[in-house]
């Protein structure tokens, strides 16, 4: 079987490439220790089902289309790559997140800023419609 190349096609989160049995903590994963401690203190105690599909496939810089319920951690599974990656080649403007509205902007926003809170995170919001 031939190595991924970097530009391949988006990979779908519902094909599990890690099987949930196998991975129990963000560290399984690939997390640097730095983040896994954020997801300790904000009682994220063992990744969901999307976070365990999605995270190792970002590591490997691919890009990933995540189908899940609200609630279920999809925030986290983009976040903690990113993060990581930021880890790995810090520069001050690093990450662009779209949002289809503002309230979840905001939440995105509060995620990363409590997930990067120990390496000086911080998140801009530039929130254009009715009521900017």
């Amino acid at each position: 079987m031939a190595a991924p190349e970097e530009h391949d096609s988006p990979t779908e989160a519902s094909q599990p490439i890690v099987e949930e049995e196998e991975t129990k903590t963000f560290k399984d994963l690939g997390v640097t220790d730095v983040l896994c401690e954020a997801c300790d203190q904000l009682g994220w105690t063992k990744p969901t089902k999307i976070q365990i599909e999605a995270i190792p496939l970002a590591l490997q810089g691919r890009d990933i289309i995540g189908l899940a319920e609200t609630g279920s951690g999809k925030t986290g599974a983009f976040a903690l790559p990113i993060l990581n990656a930021l880890l790995e080649t810090p520069q001050r403007l690093f990450a662009l997140v779209l949002t289809p509205t503002r309230e979840l902007a905001f939440q995105i926003s509060e995620q990363f800023e409590a997930l990067g809170s120990s390496i000086g995170v911080q998140s801009g919001k530039c929130l254009r419609g009715k009521g900017s």
